[in-house]
């Protein structure tokens, strides 16, 4: 068993050593991890709320943002406890990088309506809101495999009633994932998955 990991270990690195400094810079172990892939970058715990979900707050909803910054910068933003805000999950636009920044048991600050935090997962996006160019077809296809996988395991249907944008969060003064956000293309991969 020793062995194995420490064979596991040297992959990990030698794995780790190909990638782009770019995202070596970001990268970090999964241990923690809710989701397959996903890497951790926790979030200040100044920035979420700690639970025990989905016994004490049932998960019924997904909650898409588009972050309005870059991943790096995004990350950056959840890291600092003066921001008071956070997303469970950040993914890259070029590559489908999926950081998660809170534990999906824990209550992160994206929705801006205390209901909808309880309960719901929230997935930032890279980019812009009137930068289409930011929504790769990488970056669809991870969150569509993101999102599925959170579906999958809370019970939900993978439809608009359970998938929402934050926009449509009751309150919200927010316009992501906005107009270039296109949804049939996102409800049509998670179905695939």
């Amino acid at each position: 068993m020793q062995r194995r990991r420490i064979l596991q270990g040297a992959a990990v690195t030698a794995a780790a050593a190909l990638l782009p400094a770019s995202v070596r810079a970001v990268a970090a172990p999964t241990a923690g991890t809710d989701c397959p892939g996903a890497q951790w970058h926790p979030a200040s715990t100044a920035n979420y709320t700690p639970s025990k979900r989905p016994s004490s707050h049932p998960v019924d909803l997904v909650v898409i943002h588009v972050a309005q910054q870059t991943f790096t910068q995004t990350i950056g933003i959840f890291q600092n406890p003066a921001k008071q805000v956070s997303s469970h999950y950040v993914v890259r636009s070029g590559d489908g990088f999926v950081a998660q920044c809170v534990r999906e048991q824990d209550i992160a600050w994206h929705a801006g309506n205390w209901d909808h935090n309880t309960r719901s997962i929230g997935i930032e996006h890279e980019g812009w809101v009137d930068q289409p160019s930011y929504f790769t077809h990488t970056m669809y296809a991870r969150s569509a495999r993101l999102t599925a996988d959170i579906c999958d395991r809370y019970g939900l249907p993978k439809d608009r009633a359970h998938i929402i944008g934050h926009h449509e969060v009751p309150g919200s003064d927010h316009t992501d994932p906005g107009p270039h956000w296109d949804w049939v293309r996102f409800i049509r991969l998670v179905n695939l998955v």
